[in-house]
């Protein structure tokens, strides 16, 4: 008897599990079909990039500088060991560029960000303002969802070129007060290896992530159930879910990346 309840169990485990997946890519088309279809929510979609740009500044900018300063002074030690201090710039722009810089900038993204738009979503939901918006007229899933995830996938690749650029300053600080290295030398050295590759995968990690966490916030909330639970619940599984796709992703590009090298 036991045996045949967990049976049941699973089974409907299983069942939910698949039909979540088809709904997530039910809602993933819908996006990119509204999308390039008029008319477009402009005011919304400034609205949303100031939040989630502008007021993310202060958080990036500290986060990147501490990145900076302290991955400089952990690293200068293990140069010092091999005599290739000078290397010190180069090694801090190639990991702030190609993996420190998206992939910080996007976590915290999907902390702040992915959360924010799970809770409002989600509370609009609860609180069916989605329900009276589409019976008023007005294509809820355009206005609300599309520029929402365009935001996000607009801004992030924006914060992330801060982030790498506030983190070379607290690198250049770093180095500076510890070999006294002008400014024009560090920055001269630090870009020194960086190939358009390089930029060009970061872009596009940063792409990836911000549509993640856009995608997956936007369903999360949008999707929300039983009351004001439900907006918790949304909010925490938009950050979750969206950090973990993220990983999976950066596990993937830098795979690809590593083969295009090798080409």
């Amino acid at each position: 008897m036991q045996k045949k309840i967990r049976k049941y169990v699973f089974t409907k485990k299983l069942d939910a599990f698949f039909i979540g997946l088809l709904d997530a890519s039910q809602f993933v088309a819908r996006y990119f079909k509204e999308v390039f279809k008029g008319p477009f929510e402009f005011a919304e979609f400034k609205k949303q990039c100031y939040m989630m740009g502008i007021k993310s500044l202060p958080l990036i900018t500290l986060t990147g500088l501490v990145t900076g300063i302290v991955f400089t002074k952990q690293s200068r030690p293990s140069l010092q060991e091999l005599g290739a201090v000078s290397w010190l710039p180069s090694l801090i722009a190639i990991a702030l560029i190609r993996a420190l810089a998206p992939l910080i900038t996007s976590l915290i993204s999907a902390g702040k960000i992915g959360s924010n738009i799970g809770a409002q979503l989600g509370s609009m939901r609860v609180t069916e303002q989605i329900d009276a918006m589409n019976v008023s007229g007005v294509n809820a899933f355009k206005y609300l969802v599309v520029t929402r995830v365009s935001a996000s996938t607009v801004m992030i690749p924006i914060l992330m070129m801060y982030f790498a650029f506030v983190g070379l300053i607290g690198s250049f600080i770093n180095v500076y007060v510890g070999e006294n290295t002008s400014f024009i030398s560090y920055f001269q050295e630090a870009f020194s290896p960086i190939s358009f590759l390089d930029v060009l995968t970061g872009l596009f990690k940063s792409i990836a992530y911000g549509l993640t966490i856009g995608l997956v916030g936007s369903y999360k909330g949008y999707n929300a159930s039983k009351g004001t639970e439900g907006v918790g619940l949304a909010a925490n599984q938009a950050v979750v879910i969206s950090m973990f796709l993220i990983f999976v992703e950066e596990i993937i590009i830098v795979q690809i990346s590593s083969w295009i090298r090798l080409a």
